[in-house]
């Protein structure tokens, strides 16, 4: 008779909706705060927004640049390490080029070690926005960014990459369980419906948890949300700044992979256009 393998514990994830201004000082103001509500509910990672370090609506670019060492990794770093809480969140680093900056997404982990960085691979050059005036694209080929909390994995995205489902593939082609998406989605006619849909579609096509956070304020949607693997959304978020906790029950994922082996069954693999 087999063993049946353990019963892994659920995963408890607070969603860090904020309001990110031009202003790098209130804005880590902002995120101690949120610290301090993930702490309390003794969540194991924190996500919040893309550039959740500083943010202009009509675009972010070399003027908000902060380097790894700089004031705002470094306390991600101090209270991941202080909380006991993992951090998932967006930021600006210096470009190579000094008239562009680099869209990244950096992961700590609950000890305050920099677990990685992800660099934004599609920039918004759509509905009148051209974040490549600005910014510089990672390279598609790099490694995806993963980070396991409390037993399962996690793998980044970031906002337009959503509208890719390679991204989404690749990702979890690294072992991705849970595709955290940061995002600063902007607004628009049907903007917050396609925000909805596609990051259901990437949870029902990957069978993969989609936590997608979505930064509130003028030009922004918000409306961050969870998707569960089958598809169903089990919390979501309206316009104003917000903090919600969720738990994720890697069990109930393992029961919709067991029935629906779409990741099994399918027979092309995702290659990077460099």
């Amino acid at each position: 008779m087999s063993t049946p393998p353990p019963v892994r514990p659920a995963v408890r994830v607070t969603v860090g909706q904020l309001r990110v201004s031009d202003d790098h000082d209130a804005n880590r103001e902002v995120v101690r705060r949120a610290f301090d509500t993930a702490r309390r509910a003794r969540a194991d990672v924190l996500v919040l927004p893309e550039y959740a370090s500083g943010f202009d609506p009509r675009g972010t670019g070399p003027e908000h640049v902060e380097p790894l060492d700089g004031p705002f990794v470094s306390l991600l770093r101090e209270r991941a390490a202080a909380d006991g809480v993992a951090v998932l969140a967006g930021t600006t680093l210096p470009g190579a080029d000094p008239e562009r900056a680099v869209n990244a997404v950096v992961a700590v982990a609950a000890d305050g070690a920099l677990a990685g960085v992800y660099r934004k691979v599609h920039l918004y050059d759509a509905f009148g926005h051209r974040e490549s005036e600005r910014l510089e694209p990672g390279p598609a080929d790099a490694p995806p960014l993963t980070l396991d909390v409390a037993g399962v994995r996690l793998g980044v995205l970031t906002c337009y990459d959503l509208r890719f489902p390679e991204s989404a593939r690749r990702v979890v082609d690294a072992g991705a369980e849970v595709l955290v998406v940061p995002a600063a989605w902007a607004a628009g006619p049907l903007k917050a419906e396609h925000w909805r849909t596609l990051a259901t579609a990437r949870a029902i096509e990957n069978t993969a948890v989609v936590v997608a956070v979505g930064q509130a304020g003028r030009g922004v949607t918000g409306r961050s949300l969870v998707v569960g693997p089958d598809g169903v959304v089990g919390l979501e978020l309206g316009e104003e700044p917000e903090l919600r906790t969720v738990d994720l029950d890697p069990e109930a994922l393992r029961g919709v992979r067991e029935s629906n082996p779409s990741l099994a069954n399918r027979r092309y693999r995702v290659v990077p256009a460099v």
